[in-house]
């Protein structure tokens, strides 16, 4: 099989992921749960990956690391955590679901909710980021690049928007955490919300948010924590204020040996590989008779997809075909992003969405253009 469905998981892990994962099962206990010698292994990894993923993010202060269990449990914390009836919170057309629905939720007990349109390629006008903003503003949520577009977000740009007015900056970081350098401290993000199954190479099951200090956040659960057994309340204190429960200690251990293998390699040489497929592959079908491409690719600075239709045929019946003839796996149809489907005008048909990995090989591109030519042939 040939994959090509990365921005929905990388499936092809380094081999060092999956050692850890096996040897923490091995031998790892529950963290905070015990003085023995297992218990304390698992309080060991789990605080060196927290360690570590504060400083691959530029953050000051590991305590302000939290693991969650993916990109939709960050945002659900944070949007469900900081917004109250009456704020005002600011979003774009480009997002996901994940983002989407707790802000509709929060919109139905009184959040007011300004959605930045996209034109045609998938791109936001950062101007209209600053004309939305309104006495009650209190934050910009947005995505640091679409995952089905690839068009990549300026963060940097957004969040000098949003500390010149006072706001706050959420960002969630599903499709570039690992491929692209991220800052908290220099793009000015103040909730940072990753997963770790996509580009940080982990297993799936992990992912978690860097809050800044001076944030204060509305746990979304409250439980077991392994201190203050006795008070009714769960501790305030970070990380644990927001990691109530048994953590994936044996996902951790795997996402601090895929980092690790991000540092060696080089987040450059990924970011440099991937785009380098996806140029091969946008440049063999962007011509090809009653093929559309979808997104801004005027810069290939930019995630690693290429989404695209092939005349009115639905992008769920071309998906099929990729694999029952060519086995290539790709994903079609709405790729939980409602809006941007909107502005794109393929709400009916969806798009077929190719997303490359920093393993994919030449050969391997060049049969997904060849399938992509044969297809659109008969």
């Amino acid at each position: 099989m040939i994959y090509l469905d990365n921005a929905a998981t990388t499936m092809q892990k380094p081999e060092e992921v999956i050692e850890a994962v096996v040897q923490a099962m091995h031998s790892m206990g529950n963290a905070g749960r015990g003085a023995h010698s297992a218990s304390l292994e698992a309080s060991r990894t789990i605080y060196d990956t927290r360690e570590l993923l504060c400083r691959f993010f530029g953050g000051t202060d590991p305590r302000r690391l939290v693991f969650t269990s993916n990109s939709t449990e960050s945002l659900n914390i944070a949007i469900k955590g900081l917004f109250e009836p009456g704020d005002h919170v600011i979003t774009t057309m480009l997002e996901h679901n994940s983002v989407l629905r707790p802000l509709y939720e929060m919109e139905k007990r009184g959040v007011e909710l300004t959605i930045i349109p996209a034109d045609k390629k998938g791109v936001i006008d950062y101007n209209d980021i600053e004309k939305a903003i309104r006495p009650n503003t209190k934050a910009v949520v947005c995505t640091h690049g679409s995952n089905l577009t690839g068009n990549l977000v300026d963060i940097e740009r957004i969040g000098k928007i949003t500390r010149k007015n006072g706001l706050l900056l959420v960002v969630d970081a599903s499709q570039t955490a690992g491929v692209f350098p991220i800052d908290v401290e220099k793009m000015q993000i103040d909730v940072l919300c990753f997963t770790g199954h996509k580009g940080l190479l982990g297993p799936q099951g992990t992912g978690g948010m860097y809050v800044k200090e001076g944030i204060q956040i509305r746990p979304l659960k409250s439980g077991g924590s392994g201190v203050q057994t006795y008070s009714k309340s769960h501790p305030a204190e970070m990380p644990t204020a927001l990691e109530a429960g048994t953590m994936n200690g044996h996902g951790i251990a795997g996402l601090h040996a895929a980092v690790e293998y991000i540092q060696r390699t080089g987040i450059d040489q990924i970011r440099k590989r991937e785009q380098e497929c996806m140029k091969r592959f946008y440049e063999g079908v962007i011509q090809v008779p009653g093929v559309k491409v979808y997104g801004d690719f005027d810069d290939m600075n930019r995630c690693a997809i290429v989404s695209l239709n092939i005349g009115d045929y639905d992008s769920s019946e071309v998906s099929d075909e990729l694999l029952t003839e060519y086995r290539i796996s790709t994903r079609p149809g709405a790729h939980c992003a409602p809006l941007m489907h909107e502005a794109l005008g393929t709400v009916e048909q969806g798009a077929v969405r190719f997303s490359f990995s920093h393993f994919t090989t030449d050969e391997e591109v060049d049969t997904a253009i060849k399938a992509i030519r044969e297809l659109a042939e008969e």
